[in-house]
């Protein structure tokens, strides 16, 4: 895939990756610049493509269930929420209030996770050492509450279709409230630094700035949006699992700059430190699964989730089967891509590690889809098992 935004002939053009060290996975960018000012800018993803969505139309619904957490590991409670929430629509079934009230909770979990890591990714890209390695310090909290839980501090498996695995007792409540606690208060550091350091605040404040009729028409989602006053959260647009009974207060910025991309990311942070703690004080009663049958009604769903990056999309087809006919992901990086290269353009090309990193990208959540020309105009579909066999054969 490739995108442009106003690219200029005749001026110098600089390469940054697909390797580079400023990227942390692969992708191609291409800066037209006129002196130190970007004049044009244009990127192009898929070096990561691994076939989820192609291997999920060989495997079946359970199956599959493991695989779309790999679409992402920072994201993968949410991705498995999202497909959870379509194969039970075509079902007809419905979580009990439990195991909703406890994927909200994980979900929290993991925006707090991925905020932390995206801040310390973001100040890195900005010189910021410091920032990072207190923001990643303290993000192990959040990974050892998250283990605590289920085990596992990437890939969390909370989910099953028609409930969730753990339950969440006493003991664990009050070790996750003592977490949360301990988080909050680096939190207030982190704001002080993102909205007073002066130096922080000279590479950030009035830096990529993006109105919110720009936001609009790009397709901005997530916290990029909101952070130029978009009001748009998934969690209170379309409410799913418990967001109903445990509501989220809508967080935007109206500056629209990197400063307000920080500001609005920390602040969503306060916001799920309140709903965790406001689950486990009212945690419904009850059993955590129901049943799923194992061929699912034919039929199509969309479900869609609010991923700490934005509006997550799946839409599901089932032929009747126990496998699905068709898996289709669209996720919040996809979106808002077309912003970077937008508001690139005029900035010096020194910022541009920091406003790639501001809308705290994830390269191999786009990368799902390849076609392979073989001269001509021939082009054939081809299986999971082909595509694997030609991978093998590629590196051998």
């Amino acid at each position: 895939m490739t995108m442009e935004a106003q690219t200029t002939t005749g001026k110098f053009v600089v390469p940054i990756g697909p390797q580079h060290p400023a990227l942390k996975e692969p992708g191609h960018f291409e800066f037209t610049v006129d002196g130190e000012i970007v004049t044009g800018a244009s990127v192009r993803l898929g070096f990561v493509h691994r076939g989820i969505e192609k291997g999920a139309e060989a495997r079946n619904w359970v199956q599959n269930m493991y695989m779309v957490e790999r679409v992402c590991g920072i994201c993968s409670h949410v991705h498995a929420t999202a497909y959870a929430l379509g194969v039970e629509q075509l079902a007809g079934v419905t979580a009990p209030p439990r195991a909703q009230a406890i994927r909200e909770l994980v979900a929290e979990l993991e925006r707090v996770h991925s905020h932390m890591l995206w801040l310390g990714v973001a100040a890195h890209e900005g010189g910021f050492d410091t920032l990072f390695m207190y923001s990643w310090r303290d993000r192990e909290t959040v990974m050892d509450l998250l283990e605590a839980i289920c085990g596992n501090r990437v890939h969390y498996s909370v989910n099953l279709l028609g409930g969730v695995k753990y339950d969440i007792d006493d003991k664990l409540a009050d070790q996750l409230r003592k977490g949360v606690d301990f988080l909050e208060g680096r939190c207030e550091h982190y704001m002080k630094v993102v909205t007073t350091d002066e130096t922080f605040v000279g590479r950030t404040k009035n830096v990529g700035k993006m109105s919110k009729e720009e936001a609009y028409e790009l397709g901005s989602v997530g916290p990029t949006a909101r952070a130029s006053g978009v009001d748009r959260d998934i969690r209170i647009d379309a409410p799913y699992v418990s967001y109903e009974q445990f509501p989220v207060k809508l967080i935007t910025d109206d500056a629209g700059d990197l400063q307000a991309r920080f500001v609005v990311r920390i602040k969503e942070l306060y916001e799920s430190f309140r709903l965790i703690r406001e689950i486990l004080d009212h945690m419904p009663e009850g059993e955590l699964t129901v049943k799923v049958p194992r061929r699912i009604p034919a039929g199509e769903a969309i479900s869609r989730v609010e991923a700490p990056r934005g509006e997550l999309l799946y839409f599901l087809k089932s032929n009747g089967t126990d496998i699905p006919d068709r898996v289709k992901i669209r996720t919040p990086s996809l979106c808002n891509w077309s912003s970077v290269v937008n508001y690139a353009v005029g900035h010096k090309l020194a910022d541009m590690p920091m406003l790639l990193a501001g809308i705290d990208p994830c390269f191999s959540c786009n990368d799902r889809s390849v076609t392979i020309h073989r001269g001509g105009n021939v082009q054939n579909d081809w299986s999971w098992e082909q595509l694997r066999q030609y991978g093998i054969a590629y590196y051998r």
